[in-house]
């Protein structure tokens, strides 16, 4: 029997972002003590206050910066690893540790010598970015990351489901993809917990805009 869940939107904040409704599905991911099943990619602290995501990825196309994730409460932060690497990772997880993150997210060119590095030096959640089926999964365990980040695009399933045939125990955070369907298909592969992607700033601005001016 399904549970009638009641539930509040108020006036005001009745538009606040919601996580899909189906990533409830997965099992989530408990991290000192509290279940992590959804996760917004986002840096933009205004989505972030309104969606009900619970936690955060904050990873971007830039060397990581203290100053973002210092603006963010429950995040997964960007520990860097192409370009930004060795020790200045290293420094750079130690900080976001002290700023109280989640856990650090390393991109998938990392070494397995500064996962461990990291791995010695912090007590949160070394997460290495998995973007291919050819990564060597073992090596990065071995390593000493704690959770797996699969973002593959359209093949995330096939990946995950890949992962979870060889490691059936590994945490896996994966990429959800637009709609409910692939979603779905990223958590019946084996995925524990889901990133969702918001509308930017600029597409949620201009429907509002859009609604003006229809009242005009």
């Amino acid at each position: 029997m399904a549970k009638q869940v009641p539930s509040y939107t108020g006036t005001l904040r009745n538009h606040s972002l919601t996580i899909p409704a189906c990533v409830s599905e997965c099992s989530g991911i408990r991290i000192f003590g509290r279940r992590i099943k959804s996760l917004a990619f986002s840096t933009d602290v205004a989505i972030i206050k309104n969606i009900n995501a619970d936690a955060i990825i904050a990873v971007y196309p830039f060397t990581p910066q203290p100053v973002i994730s210092q603006a963010i409460i429950s995040v997964f932060v960007g520990g860097g690893g192409g370009i930004t690497t060795g020790p200045r990772s290293v420094r750079l997880a130690i900080q976001s540790e002290h700023q109280g993150a989640y856990g650090v997210v390393l991109n998938a060119p990392t070494s397995d010598d500064v996962i461990r590095q990291i791995k010695k030096v912090v007590d949160i959640p070394v997460v290495i970015t998995v973007v291919s089926a050819h990564t060597d999964i073992g090596s990065r365990l071995e390593a000493g990351a704690d959770f797996l980040n699969v973002s593959g695009a359209a093949a995330t399933p096939e990946i995950v489901a890949e992962i979870r045939r060889d490691f059936p125990k590994v945490p896996i955070i994966a990429t959800g993809g637009p709609t409910e369907e692939s979603i779905l298909r990223t958590i019946q592969a084996g995925a524990n917990a889901i990133t969702y992607t918001p509308p930017s700033n600029g597409v949620l601005f201009a429907r509002i805009m859009n609604q003006h001016r229809k009242a005009l």
